[in-house]
């Protein structure tokens, strides 16, 4: 198909980033594209000269070697060939450097280690990654693979929605999966009785969202299905990709501001940390 020549991939060692790594190699199969590896380990910047931490830099890198080491080995068991980068310095900031040298088109990355540290470590670098690149990022929950049969796509309207939908059309167009556009009308629950007409045209303008998405990728004889949801926007999405066994969710990275002022930022982090499948963000 060709949307991703480049791919990123953020490798830690960690049992989500194999996977990651694994559903690399699906997507390249599937993109014919390249793969790049990269571990990124945290520099030193104390004093070298202090006993028993002079080790330590030589350490770190040794650490992140091991890690590529791993990640050649699975590259190696799947017959794939990958690039591989190991790079000093804070995660998010190196990984949207490195993809921006690589003209990497997307960055994927693990979603979510066992521990609450390893969550609260892997989504802040994650929010990072999506709020200051330029890239796409697929984050894939640990024990999840990536597909196309059922493409959920999540849209608000904005300019960001927009280039999900066009994302997702060519997917779907390209591998023959199915499409389920959602719009979600996420306002506080006194505004239905505060202001009913204000929220009969949010409604309608999700509507009005999803309805134009589906006459354009039923134009490219593209399966689709439209539907609106009202409530706490992320819980709505997930909820939804559960009920609808959907392979993957496409989203934008911001979104429009509602009544509650929760743009579709923060609503990306929550649905990427809940949802029960990947989960592509579309910067561009």
């Amino acid at each position: 198909m060709g949307l991703y020549r480049k791919i990123l991939v953020a490798f830690d060692g960690s049992e989500s980033s194999v996977n990651a790594l694994h559903q690399a190699f699906t997507l390249a199969n599937d993109e014919k594209s390249w793969i790049t590896v990269a571990t990124i380990v945290p520099s030193y910047e104390g004093d070298l000269d202090l006993t028993g931490v002079k080790d330590i830099h030589k350490t770190l890198r040794h650490t992140g070697e091991e890690m590529l080491f791993r990640a050649k080995a699975i590259a190696e068991k799947e017959r794939a060939f990958i690039k591989t980068l190991l790079e000093e310095g804070p995660p998010y900031e190196k990984l949207v450097d490195i993809a921006e040298a690589e003209n990497a088109g997307i960055i994927v990355m693990g979603r979510q280690g066992k521990s609450r540290l390893e969550r609260a470590f892997v989504g802040s670098v994650t929010a990072r990654v999506i709020g200051h690149g330029t890239r796409d990022v697929l984050a894939v929950p640990e024990n999840e693979s990536l597909g196309w049969k059922k493409i959920l796509l999540a849209t608000d309207g904005s300019k960001y929605s927009d280039a999900a939908a066009q994302k997702a059309i060519e997917f779907a167009k390209s591998y023959g999966g199915e499409l389920r556009a959602i719009s979600v009308v996420d306002v506080p629950t006194e505004f239905y009785a505060e202001a009913p007409k204000a929220v009969e045209d949010l409604i309608r303008k999700a509507k009005e969202f999803v309805a134009s998405i589906k006459k354009t990728a039923e134009a490219s004889g593209i399966v689709t299905e439209t539907f609106i949801g009202e409530g706490e926007a992320y819980q709505v999405i997930t909820d939804f990709a559960k009920k609808e066994n959907a392979s993957v969710i496409l989203m934008g990275s911001h979104g429009r501001t509602g009544f509650r002022k929760v743009i579709m930022g923060s609503v990306t982090e929550k649905v990427i940390g809940y949802a029960p499948c990947p989960v592509l963000i579309v910067k561009s």
